[in-house]
């Protein structure tokens, strides 16, 4: 059995958990991690049709959440009409494997049932 990561005794948001939810917690965050994992490089409404059923307005400020907590870099091109792309900075690109091994687990689960 592993160790655990969290003493009975210490609040959620201090510790290492805690850090993990707070950077990937929300409705989208991991899927946006997930779809530049897959892709590498997106551009706005790539994954906005990637995800689907989000408004404009709920992706831009994901985006901006992710950014500010260095998980992905936004580069924007110099011309009209501007274009920006996102990618996975490495600090993202850390949190990979661990959203593949749980796609993993997920297909996993399913077939059981």
């Amino acid at each position: 059995m592993q160790e655990r990561c969290i003493n009975p005794n210490t609040k959620l948001e201090d510790t290492g958990f805690g850090y993990t939810l707070s950077l990937i917690g929300g409705k989208y965050k991991m899927i946006i991690l997930y779809w530049l994992g897959e892709f590498e490089v997106l551009r706005h409404n790539a994954l906005h049709r990637l995800i689907g059923k989000i408004s404009f307005k709920m992706l831009s400020a994901t985006l901006k959440e992710l950014e500010k907590d260095g998980l992905i870099s936004r580069k924007v091109y110099p011309q009209l009409p501007p274009k920006v792309e996102y990618s996975l900075t490495d600090k993202g690109k850390s949190l990979i494997p661990i959203l593949f091994d749980l796609c993993q687990w997920g297909d996993d689960q399913r077939k059981k049932q």
